[in-house]
């Protein structure tokens, strides 16, 4: 099921309301969210919904297997590595096996050596990479012992299949969430109504700002060999703003929906284009990926504190397997060691924690050297963007090259110019509220004191989804 179908437009009003007015009790509020979840996710496929039980059951089991064996280091110590196997040959199986087959033949061929290799129609089951992640959190934070062992089964299914994150994120950490459905939740207004403001927005960026980049970009992509420099280089900065605005906006749907059950996400994304170097970017870039990626193998390969050349490996296998998590693609791996040779320089200087605050801070206008260094950290990303988004290294060598031929002087063709203002529309609204959760988080803005300022926005923003959304289906990020 799509936040952005007339389905989730039906489901989501009943389950609110069943969920609050008819399963009062925190267990049949939990036992409802994971019947809500299942059939949320089976709408997509039904067959998959055997993995989502059997990860939740095989991680459930190997915590309630820590804490019995407590004592034994070994046996906690394989138990752990066990769950960690088990749960990475299953992520491996369905989104890498193709990759490695074909890789291997070519291998292979390349020396001489000719086969009939097997490959497989595997279908990707939608989200398997974030909630894998997420099982894996609570089995590691349990053996370091900074969680107690899950016994409440329906909690821990509630945990991996709660329906607003559960396809695309963010990716919760168990001491966060699973805590969440052991207490009692009462419904707050003020929660509910913020929450819903969330949603608008995320509504917005997606269907308005990141479909209408979409229809370009495809079409662009597509005949990339006939296509200007100049207007490749449009489709790169409407790429751009496609894969913030529909990723982000599916994080501002899911924080805003779970709001309206009373749980909490974390939050995803901080205005991450408005960074003034790659560092900052990202730390406001996917946080929950980037921040368990830090806890779970930056950390424990030694992190930052270890010698230079440690901290430089550590560093390149942290983006390398950022892109590699991404897809059985090599664009998405030289998209990994793009950005590392990016933050090497930074982090080997010691000034890659230089910004931690937000640009501009107490102006309304940012000086121009913030303006020069956002810019410039825009289009660093832009181009590492290009090279995620084509199907092939050629591809994206060949795009790149385009773009960076005499070609870039002219247009082969005018595109994209009522996008490029949802997009100036979009970065104006969060330019403003830059120091907010979110965009529309507006209540205590002097001006949206009065109601009716509050609902004109509300409804100006309802109107032009109406009026200017294109639906172009799923989330990017739903094939990761």
């Amino acid at each position: 099921m799509l936040f952005n179908s007339f389905e989730f437009l039906l489901f989501l009003p009943v389950t609110f309301l069943l969920y609050w007015f008819v399963f009062k009790s925190l267990r049949w509020q939990n036992l409802f969210l994971v019947a809500a979840s299942y059939l949320f996710y089976g709408c997509w496929d039904y067959h998959f919904l055997f993995l989502i039980a059997f990860t939740t059951l095989f991680s459930y089991a190997s915590g309630l297997l820590i804490a019995r064996y407590e004592g034994n280091c070994n046996m906690q110590k394989a138990i752990s590595a066990l769950n960690i196997v088990l749960n990475l040959t299953i992520l491996g199986f369905f989104k890498y096996f193709n990759f490695f087959s074909e890789n291997l033949q070519v291998l292979l061929h390349s020396i001489g050596i000719k086969t009939d290799w097997v490959t497989l129609e595997i279908l990707l089951p939608m989200g398997i990479s974030f909630y894998t992640f997420q099982a894996l959190s609570y089995s590691i934070d349990v053996y370091r012992k900074k969680l107690e062992p899950c016994r409440d089964i329906v909690s821990f299914f509630a945990y991996i299949s709660f329906f607003p994150q559960l396809v695309a994120g963010p990716i919760e950490r168990a001491t966060n969430l699973l805590p969440q459905f052991y207490r009692s939740r009462t419904f707050c207004y003020a929660e509910a109504v913020d929450g819903c403001r969330q949603m608008l927005w995320g509504f917005f960026k997606k269907m308005v700002v990141a479909d209408n980049c979409a229809i370009v970009v495809n079409y662009v992509w597509e005949h990339h060999t006939q296509t200007s420099g100049l207007t490749l280089l449009l489709a790169g900065l409407l790429f751009s703003f496609q894969i913030y605005s529909d990723f982000s906006g599916y994080s501002d749907i899911a924080i805003g929906t779970a709001r309206l059950f009373g749980i909490r996400l974390m939050r995803n994304f901080n205005f991450p284009y408005f960074s003034r170097d790659i560092a900052e970017f990202w730390r406001r870039w996917h946080i929950s990926l980037t921040t368990w990626f830090r806890d779970y193998i930056y950390i424990p390969l030694g992190g930052s504190r270890c010698c230079r050349w440690k901290v430089m490996r550590n560093t390149l296998v942290i983006f390398l397997v950022s892109g590699f998590w991404h897809g059985a693609n090599w664009t998405f791996i030289v998209w990994g060691a793009y950005h590392a040779i990016l933050f090497l320089p930074l982090m080997l200087l010691g000034i890659n924690r230089k910004y931690t605050d937000e640009v501009a801070k107490g102006r309304l206008l940012p000086s121009v050297k913030e303006v020069v260094q956002m810019l410039s950290t825009f289009l660093l990303t832009m181009i590492g963007w290009i090279i995620f988004r084509s199907e092939s290294i050629t591809q994206a060598w060949d795009i790149l090259s385009r773009i960076c031929s005499p070609s870039i002087l002219y247009f082969s063709h005018a595109y994209g110019k009522k996008t490029l203002l949802y997009i100036f529309c979009m970065l104006a609204i969060e330019w403003l509220q830059r120091d907010k959760q979110h965009a529309l988080q507006i209540d205590n803005l002097p001006l949206c004191n009065h109601r009716i300022v509050r609902y004109t926005i509300y409804y100006l923003i309802t109107v032009s989804i109406f009026l200017f959304a294109e639906v172009q289906g799923t989330f990017i990020y739903f094939q990761f």
